[in-house]
């Protein structure tokens, strides 16, 4: 009876650690958490090979650099909707706010597409409401070491 009374607790929580089998393989175990509205919808037309054109093209321009990526990107799940950043050096993406400074580069980065031009020409829409465009549920955001955050878009 004491064994099961001290299981309980481990077995309510398999169930929850279970559904992120990414987590203790791609990144450490999610730290935080929080909630994206995005202000706009996704494409009628974003599948999983949009997705993943994505996250190969976003990866293909960081191999082009000069120098070393900081971030590796990877799009994960049934349906390619769960994306995964990275961090694969010390120090650019240590603490979260670090990594919402890249978040924010990667929104700078994204108004310069023409799909965003065309879209929100006043500038207002982040790299989350790009993610959400292409049908992207979730980020997860890590330095690859010690720490995650998630972030669900709706």
């Amino acid at each position: 009876m004491l064994a099961a009374v001290l299981l309980l607790p481990i077995l309510l929580a398999a169930p929850a650690r279970a559904q992120d089998r990414h987590e203790g393989y791609y990144y450490p175990e999610v730290t935080s958490n929080e909630m994206y509205h995005s202000r706009i919808n996704t494409l009628p037309d974003s599948d999983r090979t949009r997705r993943i054109g994505f996250v190969t093209g976003v990866t293909a321009g960081q191999t082009e650099r000069p120098y070393a990526p900081i971030t590796a990107m990877f799009a994960k799940g049934t349906d390619a909707e769960k994306l995964i950043l990275v961090g694969l050096q010390n120090g650019p993406l240590d603490t979260l706010y670090r990594a919402r400074a890249v978040l924010a580069m990667l929104t700078a980065t994204a108004r310069t597409t023409a799909v965003f031009r065309d879209l929100d020409p006043q500038s207002q829409y982040t790299f989350l409401d790009l993610l959400k465009l292409l049908g992207f549920t979730q980020i997860t955001v890590s330095d690859g070491k010690t720490w995650a955050h998630r972030i669900d878009i709706h």
